[in-house]
């Protein structure tokens, strides 16, 4: 079964080489985004450090959504089978490595995204035993993080308690976790692909949206929805991951070099990401009347307490890396009870 899977993963890709075959000279870069997101200019930045690092001996080739299909299960696929070397995987990412829906838990991470996404790149946490095997064991490696900035909720009902989130059917990427920590809030999640979530929101079909605030703007969503809601419940983190066999058949150089420009894309992401954020609100702001709702501590904290049971759930569900995983980072965050 696993070889039939890498062998269509081959073929979708027109390629005829054995997974982790691939010309080491080129790296092809899998996005869950489009041209001009935050993902493609975390990508460029990283395609030209490599580049310039490796004196032009490897080529970043950068595909954006849609370049390699449209399903994110695709994506992953074709980087567990080798097709595609690096790529990124967020909230979808759950049924492929459950333990990453650790990412998408609410009420976790700190106020300071700079902290967060500091930590979550830290040789405590990124390197850390329970998060490497999470991914090893399905043939990933985990190479960072990227914070992309806060979840924003938007609505044509505004939300300032959970009793306003009341069966909302409110729209989720296809994750447990998420499905159960929306459930807690009394909604009513569903989930519905990217690309046509504007038109289930626009007719109806979804009430509720949850992105943040660049998604929401460079897809349109404002258009079709009344208010949007700043709940400081959780950032949007993408895992920047590679094909085992292919990180395992670079040099030791090139893994050093990997380590590096990395490391030093931590400050530029998050720069990357405040900028766009802060452009598209204003850019919403310009574009519409849509009213912006900020929930002041008091508000956030009732939905801070119905969120912390679904830790256990994540813990249930997905077993002991998941919970070591967690434990890391709540010590790291200084949210542990030890």
């Amino acid at each position: 079964m696993k070889f039939y899977k890498k062998l269509c993963v081959a073929a979708v890709f027109g390629l005829v080489t054995a997974t982790g075959a691939a010309s080491a000279e080129t790296w092809r870069f899998g996005l869950e985004e489009i041209e001009g997101s935050v993902q493609a200019k975390y990508a460029e930045a990283f395609k030209e450090l490599i580049e310039e690092k490796s004196s032009g001996d490897i080529t970043v080739q950068l595909l954006p959504y849609g370049k390699w299909g449209s399903s994110y299960s695709e994506l992953y696929d074709a980087i567990q089978g080798g097709a595609i070397q690096i790529g990124f995987g967020s909230g979808a990412l759950g049924g492929t490595v459950p333990e990453s829906q650790l990412l998408s838990l609410n009420f976790v991470m700190p106020k300071d995204q700079l902290e967060t996404v500091k930590v979550l790149n830290s040789p405590e946490f990124i390197d850390s035993e329970p998060w490497q095997q999470s991914f090893r064991k399905r043939g990933l490696v985990p190479l960072a993080e990227l914070a992309e900035g806060y979840q924003v909720w938007t609505s044509n009902k505004a939300i300032e308690t959970p009793a306003d989130m009341n069966n909302l059917a409110i729209r989720v990427m296809d994750n447990s976790l998420l499905r159960s920590t929306y459930k807690a809030y009394g909604a009513s999640p569903i989930t519905i692909a990217y690309g046509e979530l504007y038109s289930a929101l626009q007719q109806g079909q979804a009430k509720g949206n949850i992105q943040p605030v660049f998604a929401h703007e460079e897809m349109g969503f404002y258009e079709v929805q009344k208010n949007m809601i700043f709940a400081g419940q959780a950032q949007f983190v993408a895992t920047l991951m590679g094909n085992l066999d292919w990180y395992e058949g670079l040099s030791g150089k090139e893994q050093t070099m990997l380590k590096d420009v990395t490391k030093q894309l931590v400050q530029t992401g998050h720069d990357i990401q405040s900028k766009f954020n802060e452009e598209r609100l204003d850019t919403i702001k310009s574009k519409s009347d849509i009213n912006i709702i900020e929930l002041n501590d008091e508000q956030q904290e009732a939905f801070r307490k119905l969120a912390e049971p679904v830790r256990q759930v994540f813990i249930d569900e997905v077993g002991e890396r998941g919970k070591q995983s967690l434990d890391i980072l709540l010590r790291e965050y200084g949210l542990s009870d030890s």
